[in-house]
């Protein structure tokens, strides 16, 4: 049994090539939404985050001989967790993670920390899009929100929890974009018009994220982009594409059944 975490849209994709591959396969989510596409295409589901202890629990229930990481790039937790889960019970573990885009702009700049992403964007004042969902919004709420020269949009999942969270940190509702992506380049360049955007926070999650169109519509009107750099992380048995990831748990598999 393979237990997989499922992050990203082309993770699912994943999961669904390694099943249709013939492999059992035990998928993991953290939403239920991403539950349900997963269940249509006939895949085993677990929703909730798992900690180390759980990831454990869950090696030895389901005889798990391999353990396939391929949450969000930003979900360090998640990808922890697997690692250390897989080394205690001894099996394998394997990481895949989508391919670094590289950028350079006049009006892009990096941020290591979601803090200092704050902190970039403040300094440049105006009217600032957050896109990098809720998980992290106390921070720049914190920072930004009342910030006499800003006015800070935030665009996310349209959840209840997320709307919820705008609540209880005082969020105006009239500044909150709850919408279900992925966007095309002129739905973001509309976007940004709407609410005559100066400053776009997102983060380097790489192209299969959607980040593209977002930073591309951004810098062709002009906008400054601050982007998160991904969490630094060193990760066993790294993938970018499928084909390896096959690869790799074909010649595994071959060593179980031996």
């Amino acid at each position: 049994m393979i237990l997989f975490l499922a992050g990203t849209s082309d993770a699912r994709e994943l999961a669904i090539t390694i099943k249709e591959a013939g492999y059992p396969l035990l998928a993991t989510v953290v939403t239920e939404n991403a539950a349900l596409e997963l269940r249509k295409n006939g895949l085993n589901v677990h929703t909730g985050r798992l900690n180390q202890e759980e990831i454990g629990n869950f090696i030895e229930q389901y005889g798990v001989t391999m353990v396939v990481d391929a949450s969000h790039p930003f979900a360090e937790e998640a990808s922890k967790n697997a690692m250390a889960g897989a080394r205690e019970k001894g099996v394998l573990y394997l990481r895949y993670e989508r391919d670094r885009q590289d950028y350079e702009h006049k009006h892009l700049q990096a941020a290591d920390t979601y803090e200092d992403a704050a902190e970039k964007a403040g300094e440049l004042g105006g009217v600032i899009m957050l896109t990098t969902g809720s998980k992290t919004l106390q921070i720049f709420t914190e920072k930004l929100l009342h910030q006499t020269n800003v006015t800070l949009i935030a665009r996310m999942l349209p959840r209840k929890d997320n709307m919820e969270k705008c609540e209880q940190l005082g969020f105006p509702q009239k500044n909150i974009v709850a919408i279900q992506g992925p966007f095309t380049k002129d739905f973001n360049k509309a976007l940004f018009q709407q609410f005559k955007v100066d400053v776009m926070i997102t983060k380097e999650s790489g192209k299969q994220g959607a980040v593209d169109e977002k930073v591309e519509a951004a810098l062709e009107m002009g906008i400054q982009v601050v982007m998160i750099k991904r969490p630094k992380i060193v990760y066993e048995n790294q993938y970018s594409n499928f084909e390896d990831i096959l690869q790799h748990i074909s010649r595994e598999w071959r060593g179980v059944l031996a």
